[in-house]
C-alpha cells in the first residue's frame, strides 16, 4: 500500500491556511441565485456550473487542460440551467466553484466529496487535508449552497407549495475508453413516477436514446441533491444528465433548452 507524500506548504501554492478565509472579499459568493421570484413549480440545481477555483488554492497544482476538463465542472450546465431558467419561469440555484474543491452533489465525508483522483487525474491540491482544511471547504462552500437550497424549500413548504426538483448536469461521450450511446439520462430515486415520466416525454423527441436511470444511478451514499432536498422531503426529483459534447456551443444549448422546456410543460399538464 503506498501513500501519498505531504508536500511542505513553502512548497505547495495550493495549499491554504484554513486560520485565513478561503474566499477574498473580490471572488465570488459560494453560489448564485438566477430569477429567485420564479413562480415555476420546478425548482433548478446546478451543482457542478464551475470550473472555478478560490484563488487560495491555486489551481490544485492542475494545468489548464486539466481544470477545463469535465473533471472539474459539467460542460455547457450553466448556460443550459440559465435557458430553462428564463423559459420556465424557474428559480435557479448554482454552485460557483468547482466540484474539485468539494463536491455540492456529494454526501459529506465520502471520498468523492473532495476527491484525490477524479477518473485517473491525481489531484495534488487535495491530498494529505487536514481536518481543519477540510472543514473550512465545509463552511465556506459546501453547507451555504445546501443551506440556502434547503430554506427554500422549507419557505415554499411553508406557503403549501410543492416543489419538483430538477438537477441539470452533463456527462462525457466517452468515461474510461467506454463509448456512451445515451442522448441523456434521467436519475432518480423515489420519485420513479416523475423520473419515468420524463424519459417517456424524451424518447418522444427524435428519436433519442435516454439512459433510465444511465449513465449513473442515485445513491444516498453517494449523492445528495435528490436524496435529500427531495427523497426526503417527499418531493418529486430527478437529475437530468445531457451528454455535454450536445450542449458544448450556444446552438446546442438553445436546441436542449427548448427541448427540455417542451418536456417539463407536458409534464406539468398531466400533473
Amino acid at each position: 500500500m503506498t501513500t501519498s507524500k505531504v508536500i511542505p506548504r513553502t512548497e505547495n501554492r495550493w495549499r491554504h491556511d484554513p486560520a485565513q478565509p478561503l474566499l477574498a472579499i473580490d471572488e465570488p459568493p459560494p453560489y448564485a441565485v438566477v430569477n429567485p421570484d420564479g413562480t415555476s413549480p420546478y425548482l433548478l440545481l446546478c451543482e457542478h456550473a464551475s470550473n472555478r477555483i478560490p484563488r487560495a488554492l491555486g489551481d490544485l497544482g492542475l494545468p489548464e487542460t486539466e481544470r477545463r476538463r469535465h473533471i472539474a465542472w459539467d460542460i455547457g450546465v450553466s448556460a443550459l440551467s440559465q435557458h430553462l431558467s428564463r423559459a420556465l419561469d424557474a428559480p435557479l440555484f448554482m454552485s460557483n466553484y468547482s466540484r474539485l474543491v468539494i463536491d455540492c452533489n456529494r454526501p459529506l465525508g465520502v471520498p468523492s466529496a473532495i476527491p484525490e483522483i477524479s477518473e485517473t487525474t491525481e489531484i495534488p491540491g487535495n491530498l494529505d487535508l487536514t481536518d481543519a482544511e477540510r472543514q473550512q471547504r465545509i463552511d465556506t462552500l459546501f453547507t451555504p449552497y445546501a443551506d440556502v437550497v434547503a430554506r427554500r424549500l422549507d419557505l415554499l413548504q411553508q406557503q403549501g407549495k410543492r416543489q419538483i426538483i430538477v438537477g441539470i448536469h452533463s456527462f462525457t461521450p466517452v468515461y474510461l475508453g467506454r463509448q456512451r450511446p445515451w442522448h441523456a439520462g434521467i436519475l432518480y430515486g423515489e420519485a420513479a413516477g416523475f423520473g419515468r415520466a420524463l424519459i417517456d416525454q424524451l424518447q418522444r423527441e427524435d428519436a433519442l436514446t435516454i439512459g433510465d436511470n444511465e449513465p449513473y444511478t442515485i445513491h444516498r451514499d453517494e449523492d445528495y441533491t435528490v436524496p435529500v432536498h427531495a427523497d426526503a422531503r417527499g418531493l418529486p426529483g430527478a437529475l437530468i444528465e445531457v451528454r455535454h459534447d450536445l450542449i458544448d456551443t450556444l446552438a446546442g444549448v438553445d436546441e436542449w433548452g427548448t427541448r427540455l422546456t417542451r418536456c417539463f410543460e407536458n409534464i406539468l399538464k398531466e400533473l
